[in-house]
């Protein structure tokens, strides 16, 4: 998976899956262009992946802005050249339940996920389209955006509308050649270390032991270097007919997310559906295909 000569920009790649995707990137030859909004962290990310061998700047911006996401491309162009791969990785948390989410909350979220996502991936398709030799866009998801999770109204709008703007971007970019696709990663960061049911696992990778098969696989829970490889394909030649997909890794487990889809369709005869057929016609041909919300997890063996 040769990436040599590509230029890669990954936002929010100072540390946790933004620096295992970034040190992927450069250690498979693309230059990488490392964004954080602490500069002693950007600094000390881009010495890291230069210590090992490769090549990499920082430009220290919060992402969420036109202006943020000008800077970035023009840090790839002017130092290397050109831009080929986009990684939409920042993001932070503000977790609240409904009522007691402000308007800040909501709207830092927002603004960081998913106009962060927006407004980068506008910057860079235009560079690539000037370019004219495809690109690669890759925009990190999450499970909260595909199934919703508790306390995290703002998380969950902009994980969703990530997976929408792929889905989009995927048949406005084909054309050009760039393909567009999101990752769903689950891995121990310090944005899982609130998460209950993966504290023990945080535990075990904190003090340096394995973690269980349940874990890696029925989970699907690693860390953040396994969910750096699948970054790296989406950046590669060989993901060039892959686009528009949702694709989910961690741990040992990878999968593909299918797209919403009706699992239930019945017609009335001609005279549409009133409030009472429907109450009449539920029960029986609806309510057994109702779908679940949130994550519906596996019990370990044994707890």
């Amino acid at each position: 998976m040769d990436l040599t000569g590509k230029v890669a920009v990954v936002t929010g790649s100072g540390r946790g899956l933004g620096l295992a995707y970034a040190t992927e990137l450069s250690r498979r030859g693309a230059a990488v262009v490392v964004n954080d909004v602490d500069e002693e962290v950007a600094t000390a990310a881009v010495a890291s992946i230069t210590a090992a061998g490769g090549t990499a700047v920082a430009e220290v911006v919060p992402v969420g802005t036109s202006e943020a996401a000008a800077a970035l491309v023009a840090r790839a162009v002017d130092e290397f050249g050109r831009l080929d791969v986009l990684v939409n990785n920042a993001g932070i948390l503000r977790d609240a339940t409904l009522w007691k989410m402000t308007d800040e909350h909501f709207d830092a979220v927002v603004t960081t996920h998913l106009r962060g996502t927006f407004t980068c991936t506008r910057a860079a398709a235009v560079r690539m389209r000037e370019q004219g030799e495809g690109g690669r866009v890759i925009c990190i998801g999450s499970p909260t955006g595909q199934v919703g999770n508790f306390g995290q109204t703002n998380y969950a709008a902009a994980k969703a509308g990530i997976v929408g703007m792929v889905r989009t971007w995927a048949m406005e970019l084909a054309r050009a050649q760039i393909t567009v696709n999101a990752v769903v990663p689950v891995a121990a960061t310090a944005m899982t270390e609130t998460v209950p049911f993966v504290q023990p696992y945080i535990e075990m990778l904190k003090e340096g032991e394995p973690l269980p098969a349940f874990a890696r696989q029925e989970l699907g829970f690693g860390t953040p270097e396994d969910a750096a490889g699948l970054v790296a394909f989406l950046a590669s030649d060989a993901a060039a007919g892959i686009t528009g997909q949702a694709i989910g890794i961690g741990g040992d487990r990878l999968a593909l997310w299918s797209h919403p889809t009706e699992v239930v369709v019945e017609f009335a005869d001609g005279t549409g559906w009133s409030a009472d057929a429907i109450a009449e016609a539920w029960p029986a041909r609806f309510a057994a295909a109702q779908q679940t919300v949130g994550q519906q997890l596996p019990q370990e063996p044994g707890r």
